[in-house]
């Protein structure tokens, strides 16, 4: 994968994250302040709870920052998986963001 590939691809996942969460709003499933800067998306929940989503671009990596710790995604061609095994980016995300708000939650691509 090129940088411009990795930009793509990770530019997709970006806004799938914000569009997942105005449809959460919209829903009234939970209250997420969604914040983008650049290359990073932070998460901001009721309790002040926070996931921050950024862009390692000389690694073509998106990682994620949780209160359950920090976890690295690499793309594989299909999707965006964990680098140390365990699991798909919005299923990882969705089970994440679901711990912190106190609700399930979905996140999608």
């Amino acid at each position: 994968m090129n940088d411009s590939e990795f930009m793509d691809q990770a530019e997709l996942l970006l806004k799938a994250v914000e569009a997942s969460c105005d449809r959460i709003n919209d829903q009234n499933l939970a209250d997420i302040d969604n914040q983008r800067t650049g290359g990073m998306v932070t998460l901001v929940f009721s309790n002040r709870s926070q996931i921050v989503i950024n862009l390692q671009k000389p690694l073509h990596e998106i990682w994620l920052a949780a209160k359950s710790g920090g976890y690295h995604y690499k793309f594989d061609s299909k999707q965006w998986t964990d680098t140390k095994g365990q699991g798909e980016f919005f299923s990882s995300l969705s089970r994440y963001a679901s711990e912190q708000a106190g609700c399930p939650l979905v996140f999608n691509f």
